[in-house]
């Protein structure tokens, strides 16, 4: 005998149109609670700012890895190239100097390393692989995908309580709304 036990993940409410989500993300980020997130079949523009969302803090990560790429690139071609092998191409000296000739490495390194940060940074943000996501056995969220706009706030918010969310759901304009559960 197989039993499942089933946690309570959050509530999912359904909204009419992209400017009913957006009015209604801003009144969930003035009630106070963090750990929501919007699901619409397109891109809202300014939703990020009714929401409350900071700037992402991956330009930084790019911008160092980067740096990185091309200090790698550098010392990759300075050191083999003038220290622990020195080449004289046409009496040209192997010193500092030849920077010029390490452009196509350093470029490509910096180019490689940055790529990589934007996979790997962007992967560790978003908090990826996740394999199923407790939205996913929802009744309705599917429909995110081409006809509704949601909103989920998640039962592990420190705001978010049985009545008072569910109330707060239906006085901002929300329906359908339902209690999401994920598997142990």
């Amino acid at each position: 005998m197989s039993t499942t036990r089933k946690r309570v993940y959050g509530y999912l409410a359904e909204f009419k149109s992209a400017s009913a989500l957006y009015k209604a993300a801003e009144k969930v980020r003035d009630a106070g609670f963090r750990k929501w997130d919007c699901h619409s079949p397109y891109p809202i523009h300014g939703l990020d700012g009714a929401m409350g969302i900071k700037r992402s803090i991956l330009p930084w990560f790019v911008f160092f890895g980067g740096a990185t790429g091309l200090a790698t690139g550098f010392l990759l071609a300075f050191i083999t190239q003038v220290k622990i092998y020195p080449t004289v191409v046409q009496a040209k000296p192997t010193n500092i100097f030849t920077v010029p000739a390490f452009f196509p490495p350093m470029f490509e390194l910096t180019i490689l390393f940055s790529g990589f940060t934007v996979l790997f940074g962007l992967l560790a943000l978003i908090k990826l692989p996740r394999l199923n996501h407790p939205l996913f056995s929802s009744r309705q969220c599917h429909r995110a995908t081409y006809d509704a706009f949601f909103i989920a706030i998640q039962a592990r918010d420190p705001k978010c309580n049985p009545d008072g969310t569910r109330s707060l759901l239906e006085e901002i304009g929300g329906s359908n709304i339902e209690l999401v559960e994920e598997e142990d």
